[in-house]
């Protein structure tokens, strides 16, 4: 009988195999160096164990002040925007997975707020999951955590699937994690500085966006099957961050131009957004009704030359970047006589830094430009490191013991490298450190917590309090936005996701009445300045029942002034009580119809910042039944305003939920005002409407004495969720298929196998 293949004895190794193995065990493990050792960097600084780093003469030429690793304790952190972000997760936990959704309702904010229908749900749904096994805090913190870690391994994939060597693409992850450590700026996105300061769902999106442009090259250039994971991957990209889809869409065109490019490209956009469908789709159809808000951001108009404040970058081109933008220009140059394959690279690269400066030329303020910069600096980090590698091997090449060669010097060059960017580090343990070190471990957390109690303590009711930058001392100046957060009775007016509700506009003019340094971040809208008198009936639209002041200034005049009766004090701050106002307001006068010209927020905010307050009682609407008169100027309100019998009308047993406001009322037919803000998924029973009133809250006309007001799914978020079950189906049925077809291939190899022997 012929003997198996597997019978017989091994043939002895020859020079060759032999160097061939040598140059496999040294390019392998450039690649454990190339991803470990960033990777390294990132776990030792995102465990918060330094407090801060300091630069000191000689070797090691930094000193640390170690702490405990700050990830690991059960804390609530904080910082900048993060230290808001910490009330996602609870929301989606405690209120909407609960009823079965992952997009709703919360009246956390700004008189409520649809939660995830305009940001992410990625993280907040990962961190939910790990809530289940590990504190609340530490799960957060890895989650924000988690972008950075994945990060080097991304580099690796995409510059591996561009038809690298492993040397090459090793110290190219290196170099390209080092964007990771740039200090001079905190929240364009990606860097560790960005993702303190609360972008952390951008730091997943990144790496997962570098995912999918390697898939789809890979595939296309390899003339592999068609596989679900590119759209896989584009949808995770998608539920974690808008901009880094734009932009990886984008620069993959030119994938098109290859053989089966248009097929693999157009299927895993199809693929991608059917499986990201479910929050996708009510996201794209309530952008187009116009239910979110612009903030006019200021955008970064810099191209060379230093920032205007320092450390901060106003520049595609900050000084930690130049050393690899001339590596990176060498290396294009090279790699394009070589005809490597790096078109995606240089599209990734080139296009996102035409975008920033196109958008900052037309002053598109929508959306803040500096969000395409990160992948212009990834771009020339990777561009550098491929330099690198290419030059290294090249010179290997030319010695007897090439493998031993290109491992002493890759590694010396990683080392180099990461020595570099770790001696050069300046801020970043403290940014860590102060996050992840929570609230609780701030010097004055005792008053934060002791305002917290006194809140909790009082009768429910919104809270509008003074905004003050001084307030960083307990964490981030948006400390009071977790008021919901320790008291889950007490929504807070001020939240983070500004552009999420049409609220926001209308709150920042309010807070810049109530608050001696406002911060006022709505740019265009005209404030007017402190002015408590001015905020009472503008409080009151919104059944505001608290304000909250901080300063001296602000604590003084609410105590000389009669509307504010002081209620607790918990130093520095005070608390009083506004005049009583009411959640259901009945109409006085017919609304109007505004018909005109302006812009819904321009008009509202005409309507809102009308130089007489008693005229607030003249609501105008932005659609309502055929009767109600149309104007097309917001002061004609005055001249047709019919004023309704509307006395003795009694509103009573009002009940507020996150999701559903019911009452009961004796003025049935007449208008009422519901001062919750308006989103198209309020569903009214037992009235008409709801229909869009001034400032942004919602107006029902009562058909029966009982109204209720539930928040329901829509023909957008039922489809969605259609398409994003046929999408996950779709990659279920794929794999189950691709498994089958696997064990059929070994079945026929292990016949044949059989039928040799």
């Amino acid at each position: 009988m012929t003997s198996s293949l597997l019978d017989r004895p091994a043939a002895t190794a020859t020079p060759d195999l032999l160097a061939t193995r040598r140059s496999d065990r040294a390019s392998r493990l450039l690649v454990v160096l190339g991803i470990g050792l960033p990777t390294l960097l990132i776990l030792l600084l995102m465990l918060g164990g330094v407090r801060s780093a300091a630069r000191v003469d000689g070797f090691p030429f930094v000193s640390f002040d170690w702490q405990a690793p700050q990830i690991f304790v059960a804390n609530t952190p904080t910082g900048g925007d993060m230290g808001a972000h910490v009330l996602l997760p609870q929301v989606l936990r405690d209120v909407l997975l609960p009823s079965g959704k992952i997009l709703g309702w919360s009246m956390a904010w700004y008189a409520g707020f649809p939660a995830l229908y305009f940001y992410f749900p990625l993280p907040a749904l990962v961190t939910v999951a790990l809530d289940v096994i590990l504190p609340y805090g530490v799960a957060f913190k890895l989650v924000s955590a988690a972008g950075l870690v994945a990060f080097p391994g991304a580099v690796y994939f995409l510059v591996r699937a561009l038809a690298f060597s492993r040397p090459v693409a090793a110290l190219a992850t290196v170099t390209g994690s080092m964007y990771l450590f740039m200090e001079s700026f905190s929240i364009f996105g990606g860097n560790v500085k960005s993702t303190m300061a609360g972008e952390f769902s951008f730091s997943w999106s990144l790496a997962f966006s570098l995912v999918y442009l390697g898939i789809v090259v890979r595939d296309t250039r390899e003339g592999r099957r068609l596989s679900p994971w590119a759209g896989v991957f584009l949808a995770l990209t998608a539920l974690t961050h808008i901009v880094t889809t734009v932009v990886v869409v984008v620069v993959s065109l030119p994938v098109l131009i290859r053989r089966r490019g248009a097929r693999a490209l157009t299927a895993s956009w199809m693929l991608g957004f059917a499986i990201a469908a479910f929050w996708a789709l009510p996201l794209g159809v309530r952008l187009l009704q116009g239910m979110s808000t612009s903030m006019n951001w200021d955008p970064v108009e810099g191209l060379i030359g230093e920032g205007s404040s320092p450390r901060i970058v106003t520049t595609t081109l900050p000084d930690e970047l130049v050393p690899a933008f001339v590596l990176a220009l060498i290396g294009v140059v090279w790699m394009l006589m070589r005809r490597d394959d790096v078109a995606v690279l240089l599209a990734m690269t080139v296009l996102p830094a035409g975008a920033y400066w196109w958008f900052g030329a037309h002053e598109i303020t929508d959306l803040y430009n500096a969000r395409f910069l990160p992948y212009w600096f990834v771009g020339i980090f990777i561009l550098a490191g491929i330099t690198i590698g290419l030059a290294l091997t090249m010179a290997a090449r030319t010695m007897s013991q090439r493998s031993e060669n290109l491992l002493l010097f890759g590694g010396l060059g990683m080392l180099i490298v990461i020595a570099t960017t770790a001696v050069a580090i300046h801020d970043l343990p403290g940014w860590v450190s102060w996050n992840y070190a929570g609230y609780e471990g701030k010097p004055v957390y005792s008053q934060l917590d002791d305002l917290m109690s006194e809140i909790d303590r009082l009768p429910p009711g919104r809270v509008m309090w003074e905004a003050n930058g001084d307030m960083n001392q307990y964490g981030t100046p948006m400390a009071l936005m977790l008021t919901p957060y320790f008291s889950d009775t007490h929504p807070s007016m001020e939240g983070l996701f500004f552009e999420s509700s049409l609220t926001t506009p209308f709150h920042f003019l309010n807070a810049s009445e109530v608050s001696d340094r406002p911060s006022n971040p709505k740019r265009g809208l005209d404030y007017q300045g402190f002015d408590l008198d001015r905020a009472i009936p503008h409080l009151a639209l919104f059944d505001v029942r608290y304000y909250v002041a901080f300063t001296e200034r602000a604590t003084l005049a609410a105590q000389e002034n009669p509307n504010y009766t002081e209620v607790a004090s918990a130093s520095p701050w005070t608390v009083f009580e506004l005049p009583e106002s009411s959640m259901i307001d009945v109409a006085r006068y017919e609304p109007v119809v505004y018909d005109g010209e302006l812009s819904v927020e321009d008009w509202a905010v005409e309507w809102y910042d009308y130089d007489d307050p008693s005229d607030l009682d003249r609501w105008v609407a932005v659609d309502g039944p055929a009767g109600w008169r149309r104007v097309d100027d917001v002061a004609d309100r005055l001249d047709f305003a019919e004023r309704y019998d509307a006395a003795g009308a009694v509103v009573s047993n009002v009940v507020v939920d996150d999701e559903r406001v019911s009452f009961d009322t004796t003025a049935v037919g007449i208008p009422h005002m519901v001062k919750v803000s308006y989103f198209p998924n309020w569903v009214a029973t037992g009235a008409e409407g709801p229909y869009r009133v001034s400032p942004s809250v919602m107006v029902v006309i009562p058909t029966d004495e009982h109204v209720v007001l539930e928040f329901a799914n829509t023909w957008a978020e039922n489809v969605g969720n259609v398409l994003t079950v046929a999408g996950i189906g779709a990659v279920v049925l794929w794999m189950v298929r691709h498994r089958r077809r696997q064990e059929d291939d070994l079945a026929g190899t292990a016949d044949s196998g059989a039928i040799t022997a």
